[in-house]
């Protein structure tokens, strides 16, 4: 029930992105996220998980973390000004965004197969990069989203996200298996950090956290 709920709000996300309620469309992720983060949790306090609730964690994901977040994206570019510098790209390009639809099957489709991500993650989650989009499209700036080379920017953008959804970058899970400082040291030094973040830039403080996720994942690789 806790899935379906997650599996709920990425459709009711989807719609209001289409329509153009990018704030509401982001509240909805967020709520799914917050679904996804407790419904494993649960099940294994009530000892109902099983490999149904894995393929239906998956499904929910994909709408609620990879259609959602491009159905946002697909909205900005096609309603960005149109500056006439090649005049087929600006009609194509908005379609592009879906291509995170795509990337995010094939995360979530290795996730469900690949034994090392038991413990951590092997790039980015799914969720992750739906905040971070989410987050981001609902703050831009006008500068930005008037820029003449917008559509460009955020396809880049698109393209570095399906990267690094499928990047062999290991990274660490926000999954607490115990409150001990020792086993979560890392955990709760992001979190911390995440939260001021959005204390201080509020909605951009979300994307920014994202980032950050990445980076100390990246830089903890090195160090290791």
């Amino acid at each position: 029930m806790i899935t379906l709920c997650n599996l709920l709000s990425g459709v009711g996300a989807v719609l209001l992105a289409l329509r153009g309620e990018l704030k509401y469309s982001l509240v909805l992720i967020i709520l799914g996220a917050c679904f996804d983060f407790f419904d494993g949790m649960i099940a294994r306090l009530l000892k109902v998980s099983g490999p149904v609730g894995k393929e239906l964690d998956s499904l929910a994901d994909l709408i609620t973390f990879g259609f959602a977040p491009s159905a946002m994206l697909y909205y900005v570019m096609s309603h960005l000004p149109q500056v006439h510098y090649v005049s087929a790209w600006e009609q194509i390009c908005p379609y592009l965004a879906f291509l995170m639809v795509a990337a995010s099957a094939m995360r979530l489709a290795k996730f469900n197969v690949d034994e090392r991500q038991t413990t951590e993650f092997i790039g980015l989650p799914t969720p992750a990069n739906a905040l971070f989009w989410g987050a981001l499209l609902v703050s831009a700036p006008q500068s930005l989203l008037q820029c003449a080379f917008a559509q460009l920017i955020l396809f880049v953008g698109v393209l570095l996200a399906c990267w690094v959804l499928n990047a062999e970058i290991p990274m660490f899970s926000l999954k607490f298996h115990n409150l001990s400082w020792k086993d979560n040291s890392l955990r709760f030094l992001f979190l911390i950090a995440a939260i001021g973040l959005i204390v201080c830039f509020y909605l951009p403080g979300i994307s920014y956290a994202i980032v950050l996720y990445v980076i100390v994942s990246i830089v903890r690789n090195v160090l290791a």
